[in-house]
């Protein structure tokens, strides 16, 4: 079996007083087992405090674990050899606001070492793909949050990362741009990177992620394939086009061969909001409509 990108073994972080050591302030993480292999979309869930954000900045190499272990393409976290084959989000984008956004991807770029002409080059491709492309001549003091959202993943992603973190990437978006980084996220994946995601935006993980972990209280309450855990195993879903006569005899079909005091419900099929809203808006594109956004 290939070797996981990122792995834990009871991974563990405890915040103990600053004068009592003996005295344990909190338990952010406790006992975390996690494994994510390549090319995979793997979903951290949990409400605020759940612990995972003290996940990531562990497996970053940003806080040094009490207990436990953690690799990350199979070495230390703290090793600076593998920080540039990661590409990491924060939940708050911290940009220079008097720079543009060009300047401040050349500036991450630089970071890297990239060449001049590859900077420029891919500065240019990420504005373009997180819908920014006319306002890069613009300083980042004039961005709306969901605008700086997306320049810090653009800043992400300047240097071809292998891994890929994200802390909350749709914090501060509208539902197109929502829309737009799950359909980057999963772009991510076709060609073959791996993603970290954390959210506590379930539709977010539910859209992408194809195994998950749930926090609460620092420990994983649950994990694995999203599939596995949704499935209702002792119910079947049938999706067919046909009448309401039809429909009705169907259901008297099915009540005769399980009983009248059987749970069938019948009703149309209803579209997810974030579907339906997409559509009008694109709609609203197609016929030209004035907006300011």
């Amino acid at each position: 079996m290939a070797e996981p990108v990122l792995q834990t073994h009871q991974l563990t972080k405890v915040y103990r007083h600053p004068f009592f050591a003996w005295k344990i302030r909190a338990r952010a993480v406790t006992g975390l087992d996690l494994r994510v292999e390549r090319g995979e979309v793997f979903g951290l869930l949990g409400p605020n405090g759940s612990g995972k954000s003290t996940t990531i900045k562990m497996l970053l190499g940003l806080l040094f674990p009490s207990g436990g272990e953690a690799a990350v393409f199979g070495r230390r976290p703290t090793e600076v050899a593998i920080k540039a084959r990661i590409g990491f989000l924060p939940e708050e984008s911290y940009l220079y606001r008097f720079l543009d956004a060009g300047e401040t991807l050349d500036f991450f770029g630089r970071l890297f070492g990239l060449p001049a002409r590859e900077r420029r080059r891919r500065a240019d491709m990420l504005l373009d793909m997180v819908g920014l492309a006319r306002e890069r001549e613009r300083p980042l003091a004039e961005f709306s949050k969901g605008m700086a959202r997306r320049v810090g993943l653009a800043t992400c992603l300047i240097n071809d990362p292998e891994l890929v973190i994200l802390d909350e990437p749709t914090t501060g978006l509208d539902p197109l741009g929502t829309r737009e980084v799950k359909d980057l996220i999963l772009d991510l994946k076709r060609k073959g990177k791996t993603v970290l995601l954390s959210s506590h935006l379930l539709s977010d993980v539910e859209d992408v992620c194809a195994g998950v972990s749930i926090l609460y209280g620092g420990r994983s309450r649950a994990e694995g394939r999203l599939e596995d855990l949704l499935r209702q195993e002792d119910r079947a879903q049938i999706t067919a086009r046909m009448d309401g006569a039809t429909a009705r005899d169907a259901v008297a079909f099915l009540r005769e061969r399980l009983g009248p005091e059987a749970d069938i419900a019948l009703q149309p099929p209803a579209e997810r909001l974030e579907h339906y809203f997409l559509r009008i808006v694109r709609e609203a594109q197609a016929q030209r409509a004035d907006t300011s956004g």
